[in-house]
C-alpha cells in the first residue's frame, strides 16, 4: 500500500519498503516515457547513478510499455580525475545497469571523449542537453540534500549552467564512502561535473527515487525545511510536475499529513 500527499506542488509517494519504491517509481517514469514516445516518436531521459537507484531501475527496465530503440539516455554528473575505466565512475554504473541491459537509441555520457578537457566536455555535453526536451529525470537526494552534484555550497537554483564543473563537499564525500563506492575519505574524488539545478528542471517529470535510513534527515529537510539552496533538494516543491518516491525508512522523521490519501500498490 502506498501512501500519497502533496507538499506544494510535489506528489509524495511514501512506500513500505525499497521493493514498493522502485516499482511505484518506475511506473510513474515508464508512463511518462511512453507518452513521448507516442507523441515524438523519442524520449530523452537522464538517468542518475547511485546504489538508492538499483530498485528504481530495475523495475524500469523490465516495463513491457517502452520501447528503447527509441528512448535517448543521458548521464547526470561525473567525477573528475578518476583513471579511465575505474569501476567507480558513475559511467561504470550506468553501463552496467542500465546501458548494458537494453537497446537504447543513444546513451550519452558526460565523460565520452576520453582525454577531452573540462572545458571541452562542458561544451560538448550542454549541447547535447539543448538538442531536444528532457522527458524524465530519474534522480535521488544526498544526504547532505543535494540533487545531482549540487550540494549546498555550489547549488544555485537559478544557474546561468547547464552543466558545471563543482568542489563536493565533505557531506557529499562521505556519502559516497557510506554508498560502497570508495574505500574511505582519503580516496575520494573532490570535484566532479554536475548538471545544475536548472538542467534538472527542465525535466516534464521528476522521478526522485530517495530510501532507507541515511536518507531520513534529508528528507525531513526537503519536506518539512524552507525552500532554500541550503537543501537544495526542496526545489523538487516548486516543480510542477516532480514526484518523491520515499520508504518507511527514509520518511521516519517527517510527520504524515491528516489528509494523506491511500493507493493499491
Amino acid at each position: 500500500m502506498t501512501t500519497t500527499y502533496r507538499k506544494d506542488n510535489l506528489t509524495v509517494h511514501l512506500c513500505a519498503d525499497r521493493d514498493e519504491l522502485g516499482a511505484q517509481a518506475a511506473e510513474v517514469a515508464a508512463a511518462s516515457i511512453a507518452k513521448a514516445i507516442a507523441e515524438r516518436e523519442e524520449a530523452r531521459v537522464i538517468f542518475a547513478a547511485a546504489p538508492s537507484q538499483n530498485e528504481t531501475l530495475a523495475a524500469l527496465l523490465r516495463d513491457p510499455r517502452i520501447d528503447w530503440t527509441k528512448v535517448v539516455a543521458m548521464h547526470m554528473d561525473e567525477y573528475v580525475g578518476l583513471p579511465v575505466g575505474s569501476e567507480s565512475r558513475f559511467s561504470c554504473y550506468l553501463r552496467k545497469h542500465v546501458a548494458e541491459l537494453v537497446p537504447f537509441k543513444k546513451v550519452y555520457y558526460i565523460d565520452e571523449e576520453k582525454g577531452a578537457s573540462v572545458e571541452e566536455m562542458i561544451e560538448r555535453y550542454e549541447n547535447i542537453i539543448n538538442e531536444g526536451p528532457i522527458d524524465v529525470v530519474c534522480m535521488g537526494i544526498g544526504e547532505n540534500g543535494h540533487v545531482a552534484f549540487n550540494d549546498p555550497p555550489v547549488a544555485d537554483f537559478n544557474d546561468p549552467e547547464l552543466i558545471k564543473l563543482v568542489e563536493l563537499d565533505d557531506a557529499c564525500r562521505r556519502q559516497q564512502v557510506n554508498d560502497g563506492c570508495f574505500p574511505d575519505f582519503a580516496s575520494t574524488p573532490t570535484h566532479a561535473l554536475t548538471l545544475t539545478i536548472p538542467a534538472l528542471a527542465r525535466g516534464a517529470v521528476q522521478v526522485c527515487a530517495v530510501p532507507g535510513k541515511l536518507k531520513a534527515p534529508a528528507v525531513k529537510r526537503t519536506l518539512e525545511g524552507p525552500i532554500s539552496t541550503e537543501c537544495p533538494a526542496t526545489i523538487l516543491r516548486v516543480l510542477t510536475r516532480a514526484h518523491l518516491f520515499v520508504d518507511a525508512d527514509s520518511h521516519s522523521l517527517c510527520e504524515l499529513p491528516t489528509d494523506a490519501g491511500n493507493n493499491d500498490a
